[in-house]
């Protein structure tokens, strides 16, 4: 195993919720001797309660808000793989704060891949109410240029995590020099 000292970039795993960023990101911290955050995890520990009980208290604005936070100050500023909210590269200024901070991989999955990794987990504030399906697809789209914008894309459908996680770390080593200290 290759130890990163905590003078390395960070590393910023984006992309829409089931598409693997979480499991993904712990695997390559811990091949790569960093610290792994999740920024909704850690929203949660500040907050003293769920992502969803945030969205139901107040609302979706807010939790954008406290995103946008965690991006400005929420975190170390090298050493860190992090796992980022599915939203949280939505806004250009969050996006062109991570891209100066650190190497950005957008994990991808099809519609098809994220109904039935999300099926399987729990709460999902934002597909309640409607057709999952529908909301994906609606969600996806809208967010489609940010995602484009933020970074390296992974093509996550059909991979094995370690296969995705081979993938990040070779983009992440790539990129590494590009943030000297």
């Amino acid at each position: 195993m290759i130890t990163y000292s905590s003078n390395q970039p960070n590393l910023y795993l984006v992309g829409f919720m089931g598409t693997g960023k979480s499991v993904v990101g712990r695997r390559v911290a811990e091949a790569l001797g960093m610290v792994f955050l999740d920024s909704d995890r850690v929203i949660e520990e500040k907050e003293g309660r769920a992502i969803r009980d945030i969205f139901a208290q107040d609302g979706e604005a807010y939790f954008r808000d406290l995103e946008c936070k965690f991006a400005q100050m929420g975190h170390p500023k090298r050493g860190c793989v992090v796992s980022c909210g599915g939203g949280m590269v939505v806004p250009d200024y969050v996006r062109d704060l991570l891209k100066e901070r650190g190497v950005v991989v957008v994990l991808h999955a099809s519609v098809d891949v994220i109904l039935e990794r999300v099926s399987e987990e729990g709460h999902r504030p934002l597909l309640e109410g409607e057709d999952r399906r529908e909301r994906i697809e609606a969600l996806l789209q809208s967010r489609q240029g940010a995602y484009a914008d933020a970074g390296e894309v992974v093509r996550t459908d059909g991979l094995t995590v370690n296969e995705v996680v081979r993938r990040v770390i070779g983009i992440y080593r790539l990129n590494e020099p590009n943030f000297p200290l």
